[in-house]
C-alpha cells in the first residue's frame, strides 16, 4: 500500500520501484495491438504524474483564492443585490471549477494505482481490454469503447 500511495503522490522512490514491479508487456492490449513497451508506459506515467503535481498545485491556488474571496465578502456587506448576486455566482463557479479539479486528480491518482497494480488498460465494466491507443490517449479511461458508449446511451 505504501508504494502505490508513494507512486500517487507524485512518485518517489517506493513508487517507482512498484512500478517497475509489473512489467509494461504485462498489461493487456487488444488484438492486433502490439504490447506495452516500457518507455511506451513510462511516458504515459510521467504525464499522468506530471498532471497530479499541477492539479494539485490548482487546487491549492483555487483553495486561497476562495478564502480570499470569502474574507472579501465579509467587507462588502454594503453591497446591493446585484453585487451580492454577482459574488455568489462567481464563488458557485469557482466552487464548481475546483470539485472538476479534485474530480480529475482523483482519477489520475486512480490510473496511476492501477498502473501498480498491473490492472492498468482493464475495462471495469467487461474486464476486456481497453486498447492501448485509448489510454494513451486518455491515460484515465477506465472503460473500453464499447463499455463507454452504452453508459452515455443510459
Amino acid at each position: 500500500m505504501a508504494s502505490t500511495t508513494a507512486a500517487a503522490t507524485g512518485g518517489g522512490a517506493r513508487g517507482r520501484a512498484a512500478a517497475q514491479s509489473v512489467q509494461a508487456a504485462d498489461l493487456p492490449v487488444r488484438k492486433g495491438e502490439d504490447p506495452w513497451s516500457e518507455a511506451e508506459l513510462a511516458e504515459v506515467r510521467a504525464g499522468l504524474e506530471e498532471q497530479v503535481a499541477r492539479l494539485r498545485a490548482e487546487i491549492a491556488m483555487a483553495e486561497s483564492e476562495l478564502a480570499e474571496r470569502l474574507s472579501d465578502s465579509v467587507e462588502g456587506a454594503g453591497d446591493d443585490s446585484t453585487d451580492t448576486g454577482a459574488k455568489a455566482y462567481q464563488r458557485e463557479h469557482d466552487l464548481a471549477l475546483a470539485y472538476n479539479t479534485r474530480d480529475l486528480l482523483a482519477q489520475s491518482e486512480r490510473a496511476i494505482k492501477r498502473m501498480d497494480a498491473g490492472t492498468y488498460g482493464v475495462c471495469e465494466s467487461c474486464g476486456q481490454a481497453i486498447g492501448k491507443a485509448r489510454v494513451q490517449a486518455f491515460p484515465r479511461a477506465t472503460l473500453c469503447v464499447q463499455c463507454k458508449q452504452r453508459e452515455e446511451r443510459r
